[in-house]
């Protein structure tokens, strides 16, 4: 879920195997869940924040390039990445789930962002000039 402020994405510092780097929040559908849902369900999980879906940015898709030579290329698995604008309706904004901090940033202050995928939005972002 893609949220800006002052021309500042929000992303979340991740705990575990990606320990230390950065990412835009998101997360898995649960089997039999509505995708909205999961995308409501998964930013309040890991920001605290209560959302509305605005529009649906862009869709990316987890294999081929520039996916190959990674840990993310498996060829014979692939996921699609759902990409939508939200805008806050309430809660509080703070670290939780996998996150162990969260935090707006611009394009030019970027941390180390944990997912080739992610990588992709933000640049999107950046050349669409909502970042």
């Amino acid at each position: 879920m893609i949220l800006i402020r002052n021309g500042k994405v929000l992303l979340g510092r991740k705990r575990g195997r990606y320990s230390g780097q950065w990412c835009v929040p998101c997360g898995h559908v649960e089997w039999g869940e509505d995708v909205y849902e999961a995308a409501k369900r998964e930013m309040q999980e890991e920001t605290g924040l209560h959302i509305e879906l605005t529009s649906l940015y862009t869709v990316c898709s987890l294999y081929g390039e520039p996916y190959i030579g990674t840990e993310w290329y498996n060829p014979e698995q692939q996921s699609v990445m759902i990409w939508f604008m939200v805008k806050v309706t309430g809660g509080e904004l703070s670290a939780g789930d996998d996150i162990d901090q969260v935090g707006y940033f611009s394009y030019d202050d970027l941390p180390r962002i944990a997912f080739p995928a992610h990588e992709i939005v933000i640049r999107k972002l950046h050349e669409e000039q909502f970042i």
